[in-house]
């Protein structure tokens, strides 16, 4: 294996002394070597299959990695690397390190709006055949369309994510349908000096991107035309402009609004002060661990709707599973990847790293529903989810909406969105690759 040679100490030995040396170094665990230069195929024993994904605390991944290690007969091993913590470090680092050809990323974790630039790029590789096959097979639409560009698969949807609405039962008995039911709602509970804030990402990052993405879709619109070349900013998107600055301008508000983040909500939450929050389904086992007491009055319910008459379409998050195109053994990265996402590595990351799956038939699976009582809602609100842009421009087109939208309680609905069309169409001028 290359440079993972053994050498013989100086001096003059016996073959006695020196067979045994050997057998003793032999015996030393692969790691005393980089990973990345044991990793070649050129050696004896397995061959090592490199899977960079964001870091798992829950000791899901690595529990896949072994598992499907074990599965393959001996034939590869796979190595968990894990990327740093925030979304743009992972970014940054796949980028730079695919940029340059690095042929030690077989397999990566992408965000689900990263295959368009990524594909674009020629830095990930198409799926066809018996693996396209078996990527789609029970697979759920909405995931596999954010692994899809220009008609063809470039990955394989390892988990998904939706927001729910959480809300006190103690506070509403009925949850509200609508984001105006809510603010009525929030202002009644202020009157009668309850708890009544509402808790949602407005910071100027990703989380307010989203906020707006889904606005805009449960309002029937989109940010991009289908052709995804020019905005689509137009009387949806006005409207899902005005909801933002209805919560910001109304007691519903967190002082705190224009730099929260989803962990922020949860711990608002866990405060007491709130009466709802619009976060993902982490924040249940959260709150039954750290604040048993509110928890027993802690409901969940479907994502307000825009329009009474139509229904919310929360947008969807995780991860999908990519091939690196430079990967020198890409038959057997392709055959890791579809063991990674499983049913059973699925499940076990479902049930102890809080992943929602991907694969249509766990919502039914007795396991799965155990750990998420909601998992009816769940599937729902994925089966009516949108996507965010598919753009290979997308980190540009996110930047300019967070910057446009930010701090909420500025926003001017016309002239907000007049002036982030404009912004947009630059926007997508750009390659879209952002280093």
């Amino acid at each position: 294996m290359r440079g993972c040679g053994i050498r013989s100490a100086p001096g003059r030995k016996t073959r006695t002394a020196r067979w045994r040396r050997l057998r003793a170094l032999a015996a030393l665990p692969l790691l005393v070597c980089p990973l990345a230069a044991c990793g070649g195929s050129g050696g004896s024993g397995p061959v090592s299959v490199n899977w960079y994904n964001f870091p798992d605390d829950s000791g899901a991944l690595q529990k896949a990695a072994d598992r499907c290690s074990r599965s393959s007969g001996g034939r590869f091993r796979i190595v968990y690397h894990k990327l740093p913590r925030t979304a743009d470090g992972q970014r940054q680092q796949l980028v730079r390190r695919l940029a340059a050809h690095d042929d030690a990323i077989d397999v990566m974790g992408l965000d689900v709006t990263w295959a368009p630039e990524f594909a674009e790029a020629g830095w990930i590789r198409e799926w066809t055949g018996q693996a396209k096959r078996q990527a789609g097979k029970g697979t759920l639409a909405v995931p596999l369309r954010t692994a899809t560009w220009k008609g063809k698969l470039y990955a394989v949807p390892y988990n998904t994510n939706t927001q729910l609405l959480w809300y006190r039962k103690d506070l509403v008995p009925t949850p509200p349908r609508t984001w105006a039911e809510m603010l009525d709602m929030a202002r009644r509970l202020a009157r009668e000096g309850k708890p009544h804030r509402v808790e949602i990402q407005g910071a100027q990052y990703e989380g307010l991107t989203v906020w707006f993405n889904t606005l805009v879709a449960s309002a029937g619109g989109a940010i991009l035309d289908p052709s995804a070349t020019k905005p689509s900013l137009g009387a949806p998107a006005v409207r899902a402009a005005g909801v933002m600055r209805d919560l910001a301008h109304s007691p519903a508000a967190d002082p705190s609004l224009s730099n929260q983040m989803e962990d922020q909500n949860r711990l608002a939450m866990e405060s007491g002060t709130a009466a709802f929050e619009l976060n993902y389904p982490f924040v249940y086992p959260s709150m039954k661990a750290n604040k048993p007491r509110l928890f027993k009055s802690f409901g969940w319910a479907p994502y307000p709707r825009v329009d009474a008459d139509r229904p919310a379409r929360p947008t969807i998050g995780g991860i999908d599973l990519a091939i690196g195109a430079y990967s020198p053994h890409p038959a057997l990265a392709f055959e890791a990847a579809l063991c990674l996402r499983d049913r059973q590595n699925q499940l076990t990351a479902a049930t102890a790293g809080g992943l929602p799956p991907t694969l249509r038939a766990l919502y039914d699976d007795p396991a799965f529903v155990k750990q998420y009582p909601f998992a009816k809602d769940v599937l729902d609100a994925l089966q009516k989810a949108s996507v965010r842009p598919q753009t290979p421009a997308y980190q540009n087109v996110s930047i300019v909406v967070s910057h446009a939208l930010s701090p909420p309680s500025a926003i001017k609905p016309n002239s907000t969105v007049a002036t982030m069309k404009g912004q947009i169409d630059d926007a997508l001028q750009s390659k879209g690759v952002i280093p």
